[in-house]
């Protein structure tokens, strides 16, 4: 049996929303962080799937999932350095107490 395009658009739907219901339900930052990298693997699967199927000769798909990739790589640095500097000023990372996180 050959994965079609059907297939990683299903696993890619799959990861995106899932990424979102984390996003939207969880407290804490570091949570958050991963649902939105989560979602943003999600995005590159679908490039990358429609690189494939779509445009097999081309690789625009495939520049647009490594720029992704850095994109999200330095947004994940200064987002912990972020959530760091939060827990050390205030021992609290959870969104709830938000009140709290205030500078």
């Amino acid at each position: 049996m050959e994965i079609g395009l059907p297939h990683l658009l299903f696993v890619s739907t799959a990861l995106f929303f899932i990424g979102a219901y984390g996003f939207l339900t969880r407290r804490n930052m570091i949570t958050m962080l991963m649902a939105v990298e989560l979602m943003l693997n999600a995005v590159n699967i679908n490039f990358v799937a429609f690189n494939k199927y779509l445009w097999g000769g081309k690789l625009d798909g495939v520049f647009f999932t490594i720029f992704i990739i850095a994109i999200a790589a330095a947004e994940t640095a200064v987002a912990i350095a972020i959530i760091i500097h939060i827990y050390r000023d205030h021992s609290n990372i959870d969104v709830e107490d938000a009140d709290s996180l205030k500078f």
